[in-house]
């Protein structure tokens, strides 16, 4: 394995730092995998054997959290041939994700929460920070313990469970076993530090958001806890997200979903609506399957999910949107963290892990820097996972 160690001190000197607000130029320096100094000038002799590193005419921007990754592969819904491969580290680094949250989909008969515990951790082991999801799109949940509230409690790197609704691959889940199911997790997570959200993949069903309000209705999980995502897959789904937003729920957009509301088109919409930045979030849904079904619910076509979305989506809010750099940021970083509990990412400030993104005025991505470490240099990914 490559040594993952970051030198010792590292000081990024003279790039424009967006931390997600804009500092202006300032030095950054590392140590330990942390942000220990920012300012306008630090000395290049504030520490013996320094890695001075001229980031003059760039920008330097916080990491990107991903909270929805399908690490070990989606898909299956054609058959075995159409299981999605996993994930390699540098697809995630070369598109700025210095943090990201594995989980299950469609298929939680050929794949495992166990398998993915050790996807995560081992991503964790080749430099970026990994965490995961328990359950899947069923209910009950596969668990790893047996149980969604001692999974969330006991194992280090789960942070909540997923499911799905109104959607017509899911398990149909009764009021009842949605509502207890969110509140093994929210339990789960106050017992082990987490969390305990619930996940909602929302289908393209009537349904909508009552599901949600189903599990509010029924139990005491505060509207917090839950977050439904890919809420820009249909028109009507995306006006009762909204709404929901009003109620002080936070909502997850998908990068991958082009259509019928692109990703920047639908931050757009809903900041006019009047949504806080702090209640939404951009996520992938990346090595996930992307299937096509007709009128009949009959899959007619498939593809995988990339990563690229993301940054693109950031392009778009900022030349197409007139998003400043900084909120166009936000669903990627600060509001992320803020939903998770994620203390040390999502900002550029002392304390915080160095998860770091350089980029060029035009945002393509130069360098990538995870607790620290080097990951991608001029683009390029200068550290490879285990079998790439």
């Amino acid at each position: 394995m490559p040594d993952l160690s970051p030198a010792a001190f590292i000081l990024l000197q003279g790039a424009r730092v967006f931390a997600p607000d804009d500092l202006g130029i300032c030095d950054v320096l590392l140590a330990g995998g942390k942000i220990i100094a920012i300012d306008s000038a630090i000395p290049a002799d504030i520490v013996p054997d320094c890695q001075l590193v001229d980031l003059s005419g760039r920008w330097l921007c916080p990491g990107f959290i991903d909270q929805h990754v399908h690490l070990i592969g989606g898909g299956g819904e054609a058959g075995p041939t159409t299981r999605a491969p996993e994930v390699v580290l540098s697809r995630l680094t070369r598109a700025g994700i210095t943090t990201v949250v594995g989980l299950l989909g469609t298929d939680s008969v050929t794949r495992h929460p166990e398998s993915l515990l050790a996807k995560t951790r081992a991503l964790n082991e080749e430099g970026i920070t990994a965490w995961m999801l328990t359950g899947a799109y069923h209910v009950p949940s596969p668990t790893i313990t047996g149980s969604v509230e001692k999974d969330v409690a006991l194992i280090d790197r789960i942070l909540g469970v997923k499911c799905a609704v109104a959607d017509h691959r899911s398990a149909a889940p009764e009021k009842g076993q949605l509502a207890s199911m969110a509140a093994q997790s929210r339990v789960g997570g106050l017992l082990g530090g987490k969390p305990g959200v619930t996940v909602c993949h929302m289908g393209s069903s009537k349904k909508g958001m009552q599901p949600l309000y189903d599990i509010l209705e029924t139990s005491d999980v505060p509207i917090g806890k839950l977050l439904p995502t890919h809420v820009n897959r249909s028109e009507y789904l995306f006006e009762q997200a909204i709404e929901f937003t009003r109620k002080g729920g936070v909502i997850d957009i998908t990068s991958g979903i082009p259509e019928p509301i692109p990703p920047a088109q639908a931050i757009d919409r809903a900041v006019r609506a009047g949504v806080p930045l702090a209640q939404l979030t951009l996520s992938s849904d990346g090595n996930g399957s992307q299937p096509k079904f007709d009128e009949a619910g009959n899959l007619v076509g498939i593809g995988v999910a990339g990563f690229e979305s993301l940054l693109e989506t950031v392009v778009e809010l900022v030349n197409g949107y007139r998003f400043t750099l900084p909120d166009a940021l936000r669903p990627l970083t600060s509001s992320v963290a803020e939903f998770l509990g994620f203390d040390n990412k999502g900002a550029i400030a002392p304390g915080k892990d160095a998860d770091l993104l350089v980029m060029t005025p035009d945002l393509v991505i130069d360098r990538v820097y995870a607790r620290g470490r080097l990951m991608v240099k001029d683009g390029v990914a200068c550290v490879k996972g285990t079998f790439e």
